[in-house]
């Protein structure tokens, strides 16, 4: 788990046996944002479900991909974290998507520098997605 945030972390893809250590470790929301068509059965979101809910954990899937994220997705997740009664793990391939997902949602709540510095700072380089940022922010503001 790379932490975000404080209360967010981002991860490459979990495994069933790390769902029990997440829990351990505090996160009280996972959420998915690896389709499953990425990943083998027995990584399949259902399956991870099951394994985050077995372990007091809730669980919510935003399938996402650079190629399809929407902002219904970005207001989703942002509304997640927002209402989260403890620290959040969000996971994918590599991570860098579900960074991608939270600097879209932080968007006119922060200024665009502090957003890519802190997803840069947990090793994820988003400087590429600058003026999408900045007109999210610019229709926030």
């Amino acid at each position: 788990m790379i932490e975000l945030t404080p209360g967010y972390s981002v991860s490459p893809q979990i495994a069933l046996e790390d769902v029990q250590a997440a829990a351990d470790a505090g996160i009280t929301l996972v959420i998915c944002n690896r389709p499953d068509a990425e990943v083998p059965p027995e990584l399949s979101h259902r399956a991870m479900e099951e394994a985050a809910r077995a372990a007091g954990m809730a669980f919510v899937y935003i399938p996402v991909t650079n190629e399809s994220l929407t902002l219904e997705q970005v207001t989703q997740q942002a509304e997640l974290l927002a209402e989260a009664d403890g620290p959040v793990l969000a996971y994918c391939r590599s991570g860098t998507r579900c960074s991608i997902v939270w600097a879209m949602g932080k968007a006119g709540e922060m200024p665009v520098d502090e957003i890519l510095a802190t997803t840069a700072k947990a090793g994820y380089q988003l400087e590429g997605i600058r003026p999408t940022l900045e007109t999210l922010a610019a229709q926030k503001g």
